[in-house]
């Protein structure tokens, strides 16, 4: 390959594709046909002596030689478009819709304070909530049904923190706060008023927080690692509906200490600590590359960062009551 022969206009459609992981995407996005998209693929092929990208069922997906070279050329052409073409952003005068994907809990924790900046800053933006019903948002991110997911994504994370995961990847993260499960029971439960120990918590009856109904989570994992288990005699996929059901029955739950206060029904339930190990409960925020430098988009992801960063979780802890 020559390059000073080389056309970098196909640099640019290389780009697109790998951000959208599909063809019809990335012509909409280039304001070309796809047919010119193919034949800009198949140039660049030419040139550059590998297939790069191969049809699936589902879009593209890039050869190892592809990966190699994206991360670079995203850098360079990034960069190029900061230089000749800088944006101002003026969200006052906005005029944008976001959507996004959280657990209804998550969502009674950031949009009230989210909606009080809208009205005082950007009066003509939008959000639309999107039901998160899964661990694993990315392909919602990438056909760009959302914007922006809010939750725990332990695995995801996983993958986009490991080797060359994050570089190869058109998903990026931002961790937004660390905390810890704790069990939730009513006030009067039997156990509510002694030391919780093991054989109390398996011996008791259960309810599970579970987005796709399935009755086995990070704690049952847990418990199989020390030879015990505990019956679930209840999935929901709500955290609103657990704080409901628990404060109204004998059934334990185990919650983010922080999406407690979420259930709106504190009044009626106590925490304790959990009577084994857990990992810590991350939440992070999931985005697809293509709006890494929108500026609207900047700008609603440095709001939510920054309502985390302004003792929004602890003055919520805080509602909560530790009964021990």
């Amino acid at each position: 390959m020559n390059f000073l022969t080389l056309d970098l206009n196909l640099l640019r459609v290389f780009d697109a594709v790998m951000i959208e992981q599909n063809l019809t995407r990335a012509a909409d996005k280039l304001a070309m046909t796809q047919p010119a998209v193919s034949n800009a693929l198949k140039r660049l092929r030419h040139s550059l002596g590998d297939e790069l990208l191969i049809r699936t069922a589902y879009g593209v997906k890039p050869t190892p030689r592809a990966e190699i070279l994206w991360p670079a050329i995203r850098q360079a052409l990034s960069a190029l478009e900061s230089a000749i073409a800088p944006t101002s952003f003026d969200v006052s005068q906005a005029q944008t819709t976001f959507r996004m994907a959280m657990s209804d809990a998550t969502a009674a924790l950031w949009m009230p304070t989210l909606v009080n900046v809208l009205e005082k800053e950007a009066p003509r933006v939008n959000v639309r909530m999107v039901p998160l019903t899964t661990r694993e948002p990315r392909p919602m991110l990438m056909r760009g049904d959302i914007d922006i997911a809010i939750g725990f994504f332990p695995g995801v994370v996983a993958q986009l923190t490991g080797g060359q995961g994050a570089a190869n990847s058109a998903i990026r993260h931002e961790r937004l706060y660390s905390g810890h499960y704790v069990v939730v029971m009513r006030r009067g439960h039997p156990l509510a008023n002694k030391k919780l120990t093991l054989d109390d918590y398996c011996n008791a009856r259960h309810l599970l927080v579970s987005f796709s109904g399935r009755a086995h989570g990070l704690v049952d994992e847990a418990l199989a690692q020390m030879g015990r288990e505990r019956r679930i005699v209840l999935t929901v996929n709500q955290f609103f509906t657990s704080g409901r059901v628990v404060s109204n029955s004998d059934l334990l739950t185990v919650l983010p200490r922080h999406l407690v206060a979420a259930t709106g029904m504190t009044g009626g339930l106590v925490w304790k600590e959990l009577p084994f190990a857990m990992p810590d409960v991350h939440v992070d925020m999931l985005w697809h590359e293509r709006d890494s430098r929108n500026p609207a988009h900047q700008w609603i992801r440095g709001n939510l960062v920054d309502m985390t960063h302004s003792n929004l979780i602890t003055e919520l802890e805080h509602e909560v009551t530790l009964d021990t």
